[in-house]
């Protein structure tokens, strides 16, 4: 048995819970090998981690209704609970999908198809490139399966890159020391971090440089040695930075290598390094290759659309 607690914050008690904590007592009556109890803003649960992770889906989902709507009703939980008995097979039996449970209880695992696949290739293989459009987790998995394998011990720590590149912009200078001048462009990594790690514990590995997040021109001179090591943004690489940076890999590393080759910002007559990395590398035994696409986007619904129009638009611009 494993038991999971989850911490309700900004949240009425009564709206959510229901009367008399009904709400609560509809979701165990419908996993009854489950234990759930509500005291006072911690709900805990105690059972199979498959039956946790639907538990905890049904919670989220819940919190999502509140934070839109300010209440929960009787309907809405019967509703979500039917949800999941129709989803089927699929969501009841896979624990190991889930990678990291976050600071909230909240679950983070693999959302599409090609986002599993991603995490297949990641477990086989010692370094992989995730190519895909802005949106469709190749960054968030990889953050995800290098958080997990820290907290099992698997690792020493993380190491996150990405070239310091303008996104089409001439930002000019930027005031502060070089942690102040280079945290706008790790941003998206600290976002990550955010919803896998808490505060606290995330400014700890920091502090002990168990997690370190540096600008690429970092890495030179340096082996990796028990760690994983994600490079972001990687279509915004020379070939000689791509080429150092795959061979800071030590011992017992993995690599994950991310970018999207339809939004280099180098300058025109510069060649991608992730591009010529892909054609040098991709026969080459115990690499990985991963492609996602629009399908696999988990950002507000339009940007699947976007991307499907610009890519319809390039397509008649070559044509």
């Amino acid at each position: 048995m494993v038991e999971k607690v989850i911490t309700l914050e900004n949240v009425s008690l009564i709206d959510f819970l229901g009367i008399e904590n009904q709400n609560i007592k509809d979701l165990a009556s419908a996993f009854p090998a489950t234990k759930i109890v509500s005291r006072g803003n911690e709900i805990r649960i105690n059972g199979t981690s498959a039956e946790i992770l639907r538990v905890n889906d049904i919670l989220n989902s819940l919190l999502l209704h509140y934070h839109k709507f300010g209440k929960i009703s009787s309907e809405q939980v019967q509703r979500l609970i039917k949800q999941d008995v129709l989803s089927g097979s699929d969501e009841q039996g896979n624990p190991e999908e889930m990678l990291v449970y976050g600071p909230k209880g909240v679950a983070i695992k693999p959302k599409t198809a090609n986002q599993q696949k991603l995490v297949r290739a990641i477990q086989e293989n010692d370094l992989v490139f995730a190519l895909g459009p802005a949106g469709t987790g190749k960054t968030y998995i990889s953050v995800a399966m290098a958080v997990r394998a820290l907290k099992n011990k698997e690792i020493k720590k993380i190491i996150v890159t990405r070239p310091a590149v303008e996104a089409g912009e001439n930002l000019g200078f930027l005031p502060g020391d070089l942690k102040e001048k280079i945290d706008p462009y790790l941003r998206p990594i600290y976002d990550a971090l955010d919803d896998m790690l808490p505060p606290e514990k995330l400014r700890f590995y920091q502090e002990n440089r168990v997690i370190e997040i540096a600008p690429l021109a970092y890495m030179r001179g340096r082996t990796l040695h028990h760690a994983y090591i994600l490079l972001d943004e990687a279509q915004n690489t020379t070939p000689m930075q791509i080429k150092m940076f795959l061979t800071r890999m030590g011992p017992m590393s993995k690599v994950i290598v991310t970018g999207d080759t339809t939004q280099i910002d180098l300058p025109k007559k510069q060649k991608s390094g992730l591009v010529e990395a892909v054609q040098i590398l991709r026969d080459v035994k115990g690499i990985g290759f991963v492609e996602l696409d629009a399908s696999d986007v988990v950002r507000h619904r339009l940007v699947k659309d976007i991307i499907k129009a610009y890519d319809q638009y390039e397509q008649q611009n070559n044509d």
